[in-house]
């Protein structure tokens, strides 16, 4: 926490004050939480952003695939449009926001993927036009109270575990810590590969006191795969600049670090609108590192809206490639997580 953080701490306290009184007031049922006509999983977090809801959707939606009729929605935050939409081949970020764009193009629009503000009447909609779905995995929801979920994953970061956090503005708490006691599972994510038995216990042992009883811990990293073009079909050099919009890219730096020659980078804030300005830097970049034979490194959050500027002809004759990634655990921990679901959804 920066030292000018306790200068906040009055705004901290009436944004604490307004979302518990509303959490009180579900919890106690004055306000009235609805359940939707299809079961739901709902996959969120207490803090903003940056604990990899994502690639979890994406992880649940491949685990489940191949039993359960399955779609996604979200709010498709960033968008600049409003209101209900279903992804199709022609959606772009503007209509539908980054990531549904990311799941829908990374499954081939083979699941249904929705976007919409209001959940359960989006809910509504998709069940009236997929009545044969059996589950909707929601991605970030976990503060929308109207809806009452069938089942709750909580994501926190190990970096910063929701237990250490602060409420908004002196952290990055959306609500309080207390909040961990709706969740059905916690799932610790961008855990480093040499996580210790010991270095779980403690961070477990932090989370603990403010979930439920029998509330199960799992902790996940991830596993990067191989580079693909989506502009101009050149062979991926090695040499790279890195263009990412994310509210944490530094695991995304230090593991192209590790593994290609980045002659530059470029980071945006999350779902960062590309402007003319950051497509000069980009391409100047590019231009002036042109003898070493560079290509453009994205993650498939950002490729969605890069494609589009490509396709515009905003890149010319620059390559780019998406390197994509997905949620790993330990074997063990991964059958146990998916039981849970299992477990708790029954056969609805």
């Amino acid at each position: 926490m920066p030292w000018y953080a306790f200068l906040l701490a009055p705004f901290a306290l009436i944004f604490l004050g307004i979302t518990t009184a509303r959490n009180f007031l579900y919890d106690r049922g004055w306000l009235k939480s609805i359940r939707s006509p299809i079961p739901t999983i709902v996959v969120g977090n207490l803090s903003v952003g940056g604990t990899g809801k994502t690639p979890m959707v994406e992880f649940l939606v491949n685990a489940f695939r191949k039993e359960k009729k399955l779609a996604t929605l979200s709010r498709g935050y960033g968008r600049k449009s409003t209101g209900f939409f279903q992804a199709n081949p022609e959606s772009t970020p503007e209509q539908i926001g980054d990531e549904p764009l990311q799941i829908y193009s990374k499954f081939e629009g083979k699941i249904p993927v929705f976007v919409g503000e209001d959940r359960v009447v989006s809910l509504q909609k998709i069940h009236n036009l997929n009545p044969e779905l059996d589950w909707v995995i929601l991605d970030d929801a976990y503060q929308h109270r109207k809806l009452k979920a069938d089942f709750y994953i909580l994501l926190t970061p190990y970096s910063k575990p929701f237990s250490s956090d602060w409420i908004l503005p002196m952290g990055r708490l959306r609500e309080a810590r207390l909040g961990a006691k709706r969740a059905d599972l916690v799932v610790v994510t961008k855990c480093p590969d040499s996580l210790s038995d010991l270095q779980k216990k403690q961070v477990e042992s932090g989370i603990k006191p403010y979930l439920g009883s029998n509330v199960p811990v799992f902790f996940s990293g991830l596993n990067y795969g191989k580079p693909y073009p989506f502009h101009l079909s050149e062979p991926f050099s090695g040499k790279v600049i890195l263009v990412s919009g994310l509210a944490d890219p530094s695991l995304f730096e230090s593991y192209c670090k590790r593994t290609f020659q980045v002659l530059d980078s470029f980071s945006f804030p999350d779902h960062h609108d590309y402007e003319e300005k950051d497509l000069g830097k980009i391409v100047s970049a590019w231009t002036n590192l042109r003898k070493e034979n560079p290509v453009i490194l994205c993650t498939e959050k950002d490729a969605g809206k890069l494609k589009v500027l490509a396709n515009e002809g905003k890149f010319g004759e620059i390559p780019i490639f998406a390197l994509p990634m997905e949620v790993k655990l330990e074997s063990q921990e991964k059958e146990m997580l998916l039981a849970q679901i299992r477990q708790k959804l029954g056969n609805q």
